[in-house]
């Protein structure tokens, strides 16, 4: 069974996805949603609530919904509630929101598009570049990103054949990298660039994107060169291969004199793009 994690983009809000290869159906992350529908704070207690006044959704909840790992706000995999298409479905009739429909409409595209894709998989590259421009990313920022899906697959491959572990050892790895190259933990550059549920790596600018793909295709050249057996021979590879790009990042903050690890993240610009149109429009209506 192969299960392929991606991020859908509804209305500028993210939810998280699973496809399924042997069941050819998405999963949705429920909490995701219910976020999206109802801009909960808190999704699982708005949850709890919802089963407490829906019983027959609270009595069948087991077959409507399963465990499903995702990536969570520490970067790290967890089993999330999800469901797929009908079990989410089932699910918005007991969410009172002007959004249900176009949120209905909107994954009934995505599995149309998935199905599209599984025959054309240029097509995943080409919604995966519509996503990036619909949240306002440039076009040189969003080439830097897919290109760091690849050079990170290709090490997560490289892993898979090391005995590498799925999960926290993956995480452990690449903390070990960012620890190495940035000298931050991934939970640690989260804090510091003040993201919570956003992805690390859509939040980095040009500079931090191409050191941290030195680091993680440098990983995977010194991972196939020398072959390790276990997880303390593939933990010394991640150093190797961060420390590269470590020697990179001070070279380049010599030269320039600045630092390249930067409080600058996409979910401020864009924070900053919608406070300077606010200003714009009050302007604007005074004139």
């Amino acid at each position: 069974m192969t299960k392929k994690e991606s991020i859908k983009i509804f209305e500028e809000k993210k939810v998280r996805t699973v496809w399924d290869d042997e069941l050819e159906k998405w999963f949705f992350s429920i909490s995701d949603i219910v976020e999206v529908l109802t801009d909960s704070k808190d999704p699982k207690q708005y949850i709890k609530k919802m089963k407490s006044r829906d019983s027959e959704l609270k009595a069948n909840w087991g077959t409507i919904c399963t465990l499903v790992k995702m990536t969570s706000a520490d970067g790290k995999h967890h089993k999330e509630i999800a469901a797929d298409t009908e079990g989410v479905f089932r699910i918005i009739q007991s969410i009172p929101s002007p959004k249900a429909e176009p949120f209905k409409r909107w994954m009934a595209q995505v599995a149309a598009e998935r199905l599209d894709q599984m025959q054309d998989p240029e097509l995943s590259i080409n919604q995966a570049l519509l996503d990036y421009k619909r949240l306002g990313y440039s076009d040189n920022w969003i080439n830097q990103r897919l290109k760091s899906i690849e050079i990170r697959k290709d090490l997560t491959d490289q892993w898979k054949l090391h005995n590498v572990e799925e999960g926290i050892q993956y995480a452990t790895l690449t903390d070990i990298i960012y620890k190495t190259w940035a000298g931050k933990t991934a939970k640690e550059y989260k804090r510091f660039k003040g993201l919570g549920k956003e992805n690390l790596r859509d939040n980095m600018t040009n500079e931090e994107l191409v050191l941290n793909m030195l680091a993680e295709l440098s990983t995977t050249s010194i991972t196939k060169a020398k072959n390790p057996q276990d997880f303390s021979e593939n933990m010394q590879c991640a150093s190797e291969g961060g420390e590269v790009a470590r020697v990179a990042k001070e070279k380049l903050e010599s030269k320039t004199g600045r630092p390249v690890v930067s409080v600058l993240s996409a979910k401020r610009f864009f924070e900053g793009q919608k406070d300077n149109k606010q200003i714009e429009n009050s302007n604007n209506d005074d004139e």
